[in-house]
């Protein structure tokens, strides 16, 4: 597939910036009963096709996702599915530029289940752990926390140094959980996406929204 070349320059209108405030992608969003409502972010670590997938799988009547991209998540995305930023924006109900930081998401008001960031990355991570807000998605996780909410990091690195455990140590004292996307292989994964799907379904257990063909140990 033949991905058009986008510019990631701190200047650029393209890309994320071109459009400014939440934009609903589905009927969910006129509907009257209240919804689940789940943060997902996607950083650029390796490991895109764990948001993609999360995305997929949380696309339920009774969920409504938030969708959150960082420029190098975009690059990563584009890098290793050959998906169209177009693309994955089509799985959630919406999404928002990552340099709105006066979103609805960065406000405690505004109420949500949880947030993943899948993959997480390092950066993201850290920024994180330093309670650095300077991007809608840094935001978004820094409120979560503050509220007391689930904020759950799919870290993709390897190997890691102290820094990175002790950054790690210091986000779970606060609250977030991490969960780096480390495949088990009781169920005999037969496919890279059975690989995938083991560590999206633990994520969703971790969120309270399991699903209904999750492999589970049951010797």
């Amino acid at each position: 597939m033949m991905v058009p070349e986008l510019n990631y320059s701190e200047g650029s209108n393209r890309g994320q910036e071109e459009i400014s405030g939440p934009v609903p992608n589905s009927e969910q969003a006129g509907g009257d009963v209240a919804p689940t409502r789940i943060i997902v972010g996607i950083t650029g670590a390796s490991g895109a096709i764990y948001g993609i997938r999360l995305l997929e799988r949380l696309r339920r009547p009774s969920v409504e996702i938030h969708l959150l991209l960082s420029r190098s998540g975009i690059r990563t995305l584009e890098t290793e599915t050959g998906m169209r930023l177009a693309d994955v924006r089509a799985m959630a109900d919406f999404h928002y530029p990552i340099h709105d930081v006066g979103a609805r998401l960065a406000s405690g008001s505004f109420t949500v289940h949880g947030m993943v960031i899948a993959p997480c990355s390092i950066r993201t991570m850290s920024a994180i752990a330093a309670g650095l807000s300077s991007n809608l998605l840094l935001r978004a996780a820094d409120v979560t926390l503050k509220e007391r909410r689930k904020l759950i990091l799919m870290v993709r690195e390897s190997p890691l140094h102290l820094g990175h455990l002790r950054t790690m140590a210091a986000l779970s004292e606060m609250g977030a959980i991490i969960a780096p996307p480390v495949p088990a292989f009781y169920h005999r994964p037969q496919t890279v996406m059975d690989l995938v799907d083991y560590s999206v379904e633990r994520v969703l257990d971790l969120l309270g929204l399991p699903a209904h063909d999750a492999h589970r140990w049951d010797p």
